[in-house]
Formats: structure tokens, C-alpha cells, sequence
């Protein structure tokens, strides 16, 4: 009988899947599902930022869930990381899958996108209805996703158990890389070095490496990290903190968390100019690694104030700390008790940021750390009495109101007088029919009334005619039916309201009109934006929009890669760089030189016809910017680079001069999101020019943006710094250019313009120190403090808001 068994028992056992089975959860150890794209090279990078050894006790067990079974390559992978990864075979869509893989006890599920699919929208789709499935299987699930197109996050707001306020997080691949590549318009090189602070690398120097080499990859090895500053800086200001942190403990501090005094929720607030830190304040640091930052931490100024060996500031038994540490205990417990004894938890919210600060599930802690996680997420209890008329920290104007549902008392939805959106003291003496609306209803962002882009378009001749200068010319290849890759967020960031008017970059698409206006609807509410309806290989479309007078050029192409050879696509882009480099231009600094007084002196787009700066005689010294798909590709953008074919991205000539980007470097996000989704925080805040949960909800109706009258409360959102770059070859820094030091300059720009100085834009041919020279820059994050200055370098500062002119000439693309 059991003989007759035997063929039958080895059937089972042979048809039994390599990687079926449950997943083991181990006692006290925390586990992620990741999901989406699930391939040999993903996972490689993947485990590759998440598992590196800068990170601080990584105790993290990777669960992979897939459908296929890995390939030969892949097992390799994880039989080399069995330790720490599982993969299982199985369906997101199957409830039984899910329970194998412990996704209901998962610390978070990631769902990766496929980059270089051939249809972004149908990637979107498959991988929301991933999250629709985890969702309906655990609410309570936190979920990471990678989404190709900006229109689709939209999607996401409709699923019920979507929650920001659990760490929910999406990273939009074209919001980011679009918003990269506009901060580097404004500061070229400044993609790089954000790219380079949220991956996590380690640096290591040569002496057989070029010096420039060395400086670029020290810089590479900084990262975002966050700290609780020590009580030594309660009292401080920002400035005072920054300048402390930088000279003493070596470190870059960026921004901290802001509790407001009427007791609303923390918020993110990058180099604010007012107010002093109060007690047990979060800092947002540049370091090398965790282990550095908490030397904000242990610094006690009455056992460290002599130390100038910033490695020796450690962890000392001043009673001061002890008593600081006393003292933050007790105010956690009255956090938890706060937050038990509160049924609905007022929502949270961050400065110039969509997404709020994440809470671990509570089935992941303990009641102990529950309490002591809510208080630090600045989470207060409100009265009951209170109308909260706020979406996630933001006063909602009078537009996004109507938008929004109400589940109020009716008692409380009948107003004592019609809202006009504004307070009703500022409403008495309030003229709408003479008021302009310069900004959107958020007050972020400078707008226009919508126009038709019959309005903006320009020909050949018109162009030539029109006087262009320190402009923004967008080379944009696509197809009629091309995937729509979200220009606006592209040219959003431009368009920030902390900008004066006048400092606007005007935008000039050279493209083909049939796909710009498609995207029109998301633009025509934008000022300063016209469209050449050519081609941005035609030698004589970019002379006529005088590439060689423009700011930065962005070379972007929409069109779908081939499958039969995906490392042509790219093919567009790279012929129109080196086209653009092979161009020779008039030695002429412009067409007119009248004053801008003057009433005809005005171009027929309607700016300053007053040239700024002598154009580029060669086509090489043009500020470019290519966006590649494919990463290898960025060797044939040089020419007389010597880098290897197989150099990663980021050690390539081209990268570390910030002159191209891929959306390969946005992979490691996914990571940083995970285990600090305030650093994500920050780095869309710097980026988008300002995106806020309103703006959210105003653009997934789908209807653009809204104007809004000006009131107090909506010019006060002008008030935040932004990114600039500042020439040290002449205005009231170029006294740092002659050999002086990199904390000279650090803290004469803080002390002096509120400046926060986080790097350096250096020719690669130190030798060439005469300011017309035209040479490659590259990125020096984050220098030494004794790292020495030279006349040509240019520094990437934070600047405050200036309500008048700025004292700075800002030609950001002068060499």
C-alpha cells in the first residue's frame, strides 16, 4: 500500500512552490513587504540603500512578494542576504498571499513602479490597485508608493482608508524629477547635490583621483538626518543654532520643527528668520552619518564649551541633561495621557509639504512609546468646542471650503454672515472689483487669468524679434500621443510666490504644439510661459529663442521607449545636447541696451529688455541640463570625459556637474521615506517651490489652479526661504574669494543676509581663476570648514524672504 504511494508522494513533493510557505515574523523584530516591480536589478538597488551601513541598526527583515520566481541572478541575491530577505510567490491581489506574508504585522508594504514601462498610467493603475487590495485586507497597513504621473496620485485621496496621518506616502517619479530639474534652473547643479544627500553612499578618497574628484566625492557622503537638539540650544535662534552646530560640532543644520503658540501642529521650517528654539526642538542635519548628529544631542555647553575636538563631544553626566531628560519624560506622559483620553486626533501638518509626519502602527509599539511618539509629533488636544475648519494644519481659503465635506452640527454650518473667504474684518474694507489676483488661492504661487495658448505661441520670426534673455528654454521631444509627463510641475517650482514678479524666469517649450497643448490645461494659469512650435534639433529655432542668452537649457523627451532596444531612448535627448554643444554664437552681449525706465522699453512678451550678462560664444558653455531614461547613456553627453562605461551614475563627469539626471537616483526615496519621511518632507518642500495639502486637493479637481485675492494671511506664505546661488567674484561676498575659508563665509552669509551656505559650484580647472573662463563646474556638498575659497566659486545658500530687491545679483549661470 505505502509502495503504491511512493509516485504519488513525489509528485507532491516536486510540484511544491520554491517559495510558497508563511512568512515567520521573529519576536520583536520588524519586518517590510515590498511589492510592484520586483526584478533582479530593483532589488539590487533596493537592498543596496536600504540595508547600507551608515544607517542606524538597520534591524529590518525585507519580505519580497511576487508573482514570478525569481530568475537564476536573483536567487544568488537572496541566498546572499538570506538573513535578512524573504521572498514568497503570490498574488497582492489575493487576501490568502497577504496573510502568508504578514502584511496585517508589516511595518510598512512598498510598492515599486516599473520606470521604464511603455505605459505609465497603466503602471499607475496596477500598482493603486495593489494598495486598494492591502487596504481592504489591513487598514491600518502603512503603504509607501512609487506613482510614474503626478495626475494619478489624485487617485489615491479616493481610497477610504488612505491616511497621512499613518505614514501613507507616495513619491511621484514626475513631480520629483521635474521639481530636481527646476531648482536647477534657478541654481544649476542643485539636482545633484539633493540627489546625493538622500542616497546613502559612502565616500572614499584617493590621492591617484583628480582633486576635484576627492571634493565631489566627500560631498557624496553626506546624507539627511534628524536629531533632537540638546538644551543647550533652548533659547537660540535658528541662526545661533546653525552657526554652533557648524563651527562646533561640524555639523549643517538646515531646519527644525516649529510648534506654534496657539498650540497647532508641528510644522517644518527651513532657516526661519524669527523666534526662539524652545526646549526639546527636532533639527534636520547635513552629516556623514547618525552617529555624528547626535552630537547635537549630547552637546552640553558647560561640559563642551572648550572642547575643539568635535569627536570627543559625547555623551556626559551633566545633571543639566539629566534633568532635560526628566523633564521630556514627563511631558510624553502628559502626551499619552492626552492622547488616550482623545478619541479623533486633530491632523497633522508640515511647512511647504503634502504629506505629514508618520505614526507606527500601535500593534508595532508599546503604550509606553505610543505616548511618547504622539507628543513628539506635537499631537495636543483641542476643545471641543472648536470649529475645525482646517485640513491638515492650513486655514482652508473660501474655494477649497466648497470642495471639501463637512461633517459639522447644522447648528454649526449656518455662518452669522455670508464667508467671503477672507476674515470679516479684512472683508469690510475689501474692493474685489479692483483687486488684481496675482496669486493662486493658497498664496503659494504667482498666477495669472487663464490663457488660450493660440496666445502664447510663438513662430520663428516672432521669437527672433523678441528679446530673450536669462530665460528658461525647455527642449521637449514627444509624440502627439505621448504619455503627458506633467510639465507643470516643472514649471511650478519657477512660479513660487517667493519670488518677486520680476525675478521670474520666462519659459520658452520649443516642441510640437500638438502635444504642449495637451498639457496646456495645467499651464495656462502660469505667468510668463511661451511656446515655440518647432523642433529642438532645428539649429535655427534655438537661435531664435537665443539659447544662448538662456539661464538653463532642459532637454526632456516624452516619448515611449522601444523594446526592441531600450538603450535608445535616449537617442533624442543626447543628439540634441551635443547639437547645442556643436553650435558657435555671435560674440555679442545683445540686440538693445536701453533703460528699462523707458516706456517702450519693454519686450513684446512684456519684461525688461535690459540684458543681464555677455552670451555664450560656444554652444558648449550653454547651462544645459539632459534627462536621461537610461542610465549608461550619460557617457556619450561628454565627449572628453574619461569616464568608464560602468561608472555608476552619480561618480560620472556629467552627474557630478550637474548637467544631467536620471530617474534612477529617485529609487533610493523609497528608503529615506521609510525610515525618516520628515528628510522626504524636506526635500519636497525645497523642491516644489511650496506643494501643500490644499494645493493637493485644489489640483485633483482636476481644474487647474485658483486665483486668490491677496489678504494678509496668504501673502504671509511668501515668507520661506528658497534656493539662490551666489557668485563670489564680485557684490558684498567676493571679499571670501581671496583664499579666505569656508566657515568665514558660512557665518559672515548667516550673521549678516540670514544666508545658509550648503554648498559649493567649482570650476573643475582650478587653474582657470579669471571670471570669463568658461569651464565645467561640480558640486562640492557640504565642504569642510577649512576647505579653501576661490574668486570663481559659486555658493548654493537657502535665502530668506526679501520684501525689497535683493542686494544680490542672482545670474546663477555666470562662470
Amino acid at each position: 500500500m505505502f509502495a503504491a504511494c511512493i509516485p504519488e508522494i513525489f509528485d507532491l513533493i516536486g510540484t511544491r512552490k520554491s517559495y510558497g510557505g508563511n512568512y515567520m515574523k521573529e519576536p520583536n523584530r520588524r519586518h517590510i513587504v515590498v511589492c510592484g516591480h520586483i526584478t533582479y536589478e530593483s532589488v539590487l538597488h533596493f537592498l543596496k540603500d536600504f540595508l547600507h551601513e551608515d544607517r542606524e541598526d538597520v534591524d529590518v527583515e525585507v519580505v519580497f512578494l511576487h508573482r514570478s520566481e525569481p530568475d537564476l541572478e536573483f536567487e544568488g541575491l537572496l541566498k546572499r542576504q538570506h538573513t535578512r530577505v524573504k521572498y514568497f510567490q503570490g498574488s497582492l491581489m489575493n487576501a490568502m498571499d497577504l496573510e502568508r506574508a504578514k502584511v496585517h504585522d508589516a511595518d510598512a508594504c512598498l510598492v515599486l513602479a516599473n520606470k521604464y514601462c511603455p505605459d505609465p498610467d497603466a503602471e499607475d493603475a496596477a500598482n493603486i490597485m495593489r494598495v486598494i487590495s492591502m487596504k481592504n485586507y489591513c487598514e491600518e497597513s502603512r503603504i509607501i508608493i512609487q506613482l510614474m504621473q503626478y495626475h494619478n496620485k489624485a487617485y489615491l485621496l479616493n481610497i477610504p482608508s488612505w491616511d497621512w496621518k499613518q505614514g501613507d506616502d507616495v513619491i511621484c517619479l514626475a513631480e520629483l524629477k521635474l521639481g530636481f530639474i527646476a531648482q536647477s534652473c534657478l541654481a544649476p547643479g542643485f539636482s545633484t547635490m539633493m540627489a546625493n544627500l538622500f542616497a546613502m553612499r559612502s565616500f572614499i578618497t584617493s590621492p591617484d583621483m583628480a582633486a576635484w574628484q576627492n571634493d565631489y566625492l566627500q560631498g557624496t557622503g553626506c546624507e539627511m538626518y534628524t536629531e533632537t537638539l540638546s538644551p543647550s540650544f533652548s533659547g537660540m535662534t535658528f541662526s545661533q543654532a546653525s552657526e554652533l552646530c557648524f563651527v562646533k560640532l561640524k555639523l549643517l543644520l538646515l531646519a527644525i520643527e516649529v510648534k506654534p503658540i496657539d498650540g497647532g501642529d508641528t510644522k517644518i521650517s527651513i532657516n526661519p528668520q524669527s523666534s526662539k528654539m524652545p526646549a526639546n526642538t527636532v533639527g534636520f542635519f547635513i552629516a556623514q552619518s547618525a552617529e555624528e548628529v547626535k552630537r547635537a544631542w549630547f552637546f552640553c555647553k558647560g561640559c563642551h564649551d572648550d572642547v575643539k575636538d568635535e569627536n570627543q563631544i559625547k555623551k556626559c553626566k551633566c545633571k543639566n541633561l539629566a534633568k532635560f531628560r526628566t523633564g521630556v519624560r514627563a511631558i510624553q506622559l502628559v502626551g499619552r495621557a492626552m492622547a488616550n483620553s482623545k478619541t479623533n486626533c486633530p491632523q497633522q501638518n508640515m511647512v511647504n509639504s503634502a504629506m505629514p509626519i508618520p505614526i507606527v502602527k500601535k500593534n508595532m509599539m508599546s503604550k509606553e512609546e505610543n505616548g511618547a511618539k504622539n507628543m513628539m509629533n506635537g499631537r495636543v488636544k483641542v476643545p471641543n468646542n472648536t470649529v475645525d475648519d482646517t485640513y491638515g494644519g492650513y486655514h482652508l481659503s473660501y474655494e477649497v471650503k466648497k470642495l471639501m465635506p463637512t461633517n459639522k452640527s447644522t447648528a454649526q454650518q449656518k455662518p452669522s454672515k455670508l464667508e467671503v473667504g477672507i476674515a470679516d474684518d479684512q472683508a469690510k474694507d475689501f474692493d474685489f472689483a479692483k483687486t488684481e489676483m496675482k496669486y493662486d488661492s493658497t498664496g503659494m504661487f504667482h498666477w495669472t487669468p487663464a490663457r488660450s495658448i493660440e496666445d502664447c505661441i510663438l513662430d520663428r520670426n516672432q521669437a527672433a524679434m523678441t528679446v530673450l534673455n536669462g530665460h528658461v528654454v525647455v527642449c521637449l521631444f514627444a509624440d502627439p500621443d505621448s504619455p503627458l509627463i506633467g510639465l507643470r510641475n516643472l514649471v511650478m517650482p519657477l512660479r513660487a510666490s517667493n519670488f518677486h514678479y520680476h525675478e521670474l524666469k520666462h519659459v520658452v517649450i520649443v516642441g510640437a504644439v500638438d502635444y504642449i497643448r495637451r498639457e496646456w490645461k495645467t499651464l495656462q494659469n502660469l505667468p510668463k510661459i511661451s511656446v515655440l512650435n518647432g523642433s529642438p534639433l532645428s539649429r535655427a529655432d534655438l537661435r531664435a529663442v537665443n539659447v544662448n542668452l538662456c539661464d538653463m537649457c532642459v532637454i526632456l523627451s516624452a516619448k515611449v521607449p522601444s523594446n526592441d532596444d531600450p538603450t535608445l531612448a535616449d537617442k533624442e535627448a543626447i543628439l540634441a545636447s551635443l547639437n547645442i554643444k556643436a553650435m558657435t554664437f555671435d560674440d555679442t552681449i545683445g540686440v538693445l541696451n536701453q533703460s528699462s525706465n523707458a516706456p517702450d522699453a519693454m519686450s513684446p512678451l512684456g519684461s525688461p529688455i535690459v540684458l543681464h550678462r555677455k552670451g555664450s560664444v560656444y554652444g558648449s558653455n550653454v547651462p544645459m541640463i539632459t534627462e536621461l531614461v537610461n542610465d549608461s547613456n550619460v557617457q556619450f553627453l561628454d565627449q572628453d570625459d574619461d569616464d568608464d562605461p560602468d561608472t555608476e551614475l552619480y561618480l560620472t563627469q556629467p552627474f557630478a556637474c550637474g548637467t544631467a539626471f536620471a530617474v534612477s537616483v529617485l529609487d533610493s526615496l523609497m528608503s529615506t521615506t521609510y525610515f525618516n519621511q520628515n528628510a522626504l518632507t524636506l526635500i519636497r518642500s525645497l523642491i516644489t517651490g511650496g506643494a501643500t495639502p490644499e494645493l493637493e486637493i485644489i489640483l485633483a479637481e482636476g481644474a487647474g489652479l485658483r486665483g486668490g485675492y491677496s489678504t494678509p494671511d496668504t501673502l504671509s506664505h511668501r515668507d520661506r526661504c528658497r534656493v539662490g546661488q551666489i557668485s563670489l567674484s564680485d557684490g558684498p561676498l567676493a571679499t571670501f574669494g581671496e583664499g579666505r575659508k569656508y566657515q568665514d563665509l558660512f557665518v559672515a552669509s548667516l550673521r549678516n543676509y540670514g544666508m545658509l551656505c550648503i554648498g559649493l559650484y567649482r570650476l573643475r580647472d582650478a587653474a582657470l581663476t579669471t571670471v570669463d573662463a568658461t569651464s565645467k563646474r561640480y558640486v562640492i556638498t557640504n565642504p569642510p570648514f577649512d576647505f579653501g575659497l576661490l574668486p570663481t566659486d559659486q555658493v548654493y545658500v537657502l535665502l530668506p524672504f526679501e520684501r525689497k530687491q535683493s542686494r544680490f545679483s542672482f545670474s546663477e549661470t555666470e562662470v
